[in-house]
C-alpha cells in the first residue's frame, strides 16, 4: 500500500479515524478563522488567529514548535511545526494556491519524524483546503 492509499484509506474510515474529535474541532476553527479573514494574507497571520481560536475552544496549543529529525541516531536536522495541538496533532498551515503533494510529503515526514500520528494540512488559499494525514505507529520503524 502506498502512502497515498494509506492517507485514502485513513480518511474513508469514519468514525474510527483516529483522534477524529479533536481534528473535527480543528477544522471548525479553520473555517472559523478563514471565513472572517478570508483570503490573501500570509500564513503567519493565519497561525496567529488560528491559535488564539483554537485556545479558547480550550486546547493547548504550541507555536513554531521546534523538531528533530534523527538519521541513524544522528541528529540530521529540525524543522518547525506551525502548530501543536493537545501534543498530539501536528497542523502545517498553508496560504497557496492549492494543497500540493510536495504539502502532503512534507507533513508526512513531519510525522514520521516524530512520534506523532495525526497532522492536518490546512490552506488558505483562494478556496479553503484541507488534508488530513496519518502515519500510525504501527507504520513507523521501531527503533
Amino acid at each position: 500500500m502506498t502512502l497515498i492509499e494509506r492517507i485514502n484509506a485513513d480518511n474513508r474510515m469514519g468514525d474510527r479515524m483516529l483522534h477524529a474529535d479533536i481534528t473535527d474541532k480543528i477544522i471548525k476553527a479553520f473555517y472559523k478563522v478563514y471565513n472572517s479573514l478570508g483570503y490573501g494574507f500570509l500564513e503567519r497571520v493565519y497561525e496567529n488567529a488560528l491559535c488564539l481560536e483554537l485556545a479558547s475552544a480550550g486546547f493547548q496549543i504550541n507555536q513554531q514548535q521546534p523538531i528533530q529529525v534523527f538519521y541513524e541516531q544522528q541528529l540530521v536536522g529540525e524543522y518547525f511545526a506551525d502548530l501543536l495541538v493537545n501534543d498530539l496533532i501536528i497542523l502545517e498551515l498553508k496560504a497557496a494556491e492549492h494543497i500540493r503533494d510536495e504539502h502532503v510529503a512534507q507533513l508526512t515526514n513531519y510525522l514520521k519524524a516524530t512520534k506523532k500520528e495525526v497532522g492536518l494540512l490546512l490552506n488558505f488559499g483562494a478556496k479553503p483546503e484541507f488534508k488530513r494525514v496519518v502515519f500510525t505507529n504501527s507504520f513507523q520503524k521501531s527503533a
